[in-house]
C-alpha cells in the first residue's frame, strides 16, 4: 500500500502568473460545493488516543482531484488565499473536539486570508497547527516568520511537514521554533528492518526534542513500523494503520500487543 504525500512544489511570484486564462478561470471557478474535507487522526504513542486530526482537502473536480496540483494552479491564479478560507470553512463547520492541523501553501502567507481576524479557525477552541513543508518554511522563511508572529496571540503554532525530505536546516529550523515537526515518509518505510533509518530516526527525534518539538511519525502503515516508531521515541503516530483520513472523524483503532 502506498502512502501519498501532499506536496508543494515551490514557485515565485513570476511563476504564479503563468496559468493561461482558461485554467486560471477554472480554479477560480471552484467554490464551496466543489471541495470537501476528510480528517486523519493523530495518536498519542503514550496515551494510544487520539490527540489531533489533520484535514485533507478533496475536490470533485476532475482537474483537482489531487490537492497539489489543485493548490498549485490556484497560487499561479491568485487564488490560493481564497481556496485555503473555503478549506477551513468546509474543515470547521464539524464539530472537532481536538487540536486541528492544517495544511497550508506558501502562496497563502501573502494572501492575507490567514490573518483575517473572522477566520474559522480562531473560533475553534482545542488549538490549530499550521503545516508547511520543510521546504516551503525555509524557502519562505521571512514571510513564514512574519505571519507567524501575527497569529502568535491566537494559539496557532507551526508545524514542519516531510522534515528530512533533503533540505534540512537546522539552523532556521531552531529559528523558526515549530511546535510539531513531522518526519518525512521516507524516514519511515519499513522501519524496523533499516537499522541505519532507525539510529537516524532515533538522533532526529532527540533532536527537535532539545528544541522543545514534538515529533510525528506519519504514513505509518504495518505494526511493525509502529513499533519501531515508538522505539525510536516518536510522541505521535499517524498513518492507515491506526486510522484512514474519512468524514466525519473516523475512530482510531490501536492494533493489539
Amino acid at each position: 500500500m502506498t502512502h501519498k504525500r501532499l506536496t508543494w512544489t515551490l514557485t515565485g511570484d513570476d511563476d504564479y502568473a503563468e496559468l493561461d486564462d482558461e485554467a486560471a478561470n477554472a480554479v477560480r471557478g471552484i467554490g464551496a460545493e466543489d471541495l470537501s474535507v476528510v480528517y486523519q487522526p493523530i495518536v498519542d504513542g503514550r496515551s494510544k488516543k487520539t490527540e489531533a486530526v489533520e484535514v485533507l482537502t478533496r475536490c470533485s473536480v476532475r482537474r483537482y482531484q489531487n490537492p497539489a496540483i489543485l493548490f498549485e494552479d490556484a497560487a499561479r491564479a491568485r487564488f490560493a488565499g481564497r481556496l485555503g478560507r473555503l478549506v477551513r470553512e468546509k474543515a470547521f463547520a464539524a464539530t472537532i473536539d481536538t487540536p486541528v492541523y492544517l495544511n497550508v501553501h506558501p502562496a497563502e502567507l501573502t494572501a492575507r486570508w490567514l490573518v483575517r481576524p473572522d477566520d474559522p479557525m480562531y473560533l475553534h477552541p482545542h488549538g490549530v497547527f499550521l503545516e508547511l513543508t520543510e521546504a516551503a518554511a525555509f524557502e519562505h522563511h521571512d514571510i513564514v516568520v512574519a505571519v507567524l508572529g501575527e497569529l502568535s496571540s491566537r494559539d496557532v503554532k507551526l508545524v514542519i511537514d516531510d522534515f528530512g525530505a533533503g533540505y534540512s536546516n537546522l539552523a532556521r529550523l531552531a529559528d523558526l521554533e515549530p511546535a510539531v515537526v513531522k518526519l518525512d515518509r521516507s524516514l519511515v518505510t519499513q522501519l524496523h528492518l533499516r537499522s541505519r533509518a532507525r539510529n537516524l530516526v532515533k538522533h532526529t527525534i532527540a533532536m527537535m526534542h532539545s528544541f522543545a518539538a514534538r515529533v510525528v511519525v506519519e504514513g505509518v502503515e504495518t505494526v511493525d513500523e509502529l513499533k519501531a516508531a515508538l522505539d525510536c521515541g516518536a510522541d505521535l503516530i499517524q498513518g492507515y494503520l491506526l486510522a484512514r483520513p474519512d468524514n466525519p472523524v473516523p475512530r482510531m483503532t490501536w492494533p493489539p500487543a
